[in-house]
């Protein structure tokens, strides 16, 4: 199963910019996506952006994976 995961970019360099994903910086390509711009929310999949969002579908999503992190968060006590 492949999954993608929501993010914002706070950072650009070239063909790579930094993603904040539920708080955590990581490094992707942003050479899929048209005209990234700081700000932007994306998917990101395999170290890739793939995809631009909306702000209410990131919200959306944020929510979705937050959710599912406490559920686990829950089941480890």
């Amino acid at each position: 199963m492949c999954l993608a995961v929501p993010g914002q970019i706070t950072h650009i360099s070239s063909a790579l910019a930094t993603v904040n994903i539920l708080d955590i910086e990581i490094v992707v390509n942003i050479q899929l996506i048209e005209e990234p711009k700081l700000g932007d929310y994306v998917l990101v999949h395999a170290g890739c952006a793939i995809e631009k969002l909306d702000r209410e579908y990131f919200d959306d999503l944020s929510s979705m994976f937050k959710c599912i992190l406490h559920e686990d968060e829950s089941k480890d006590e």
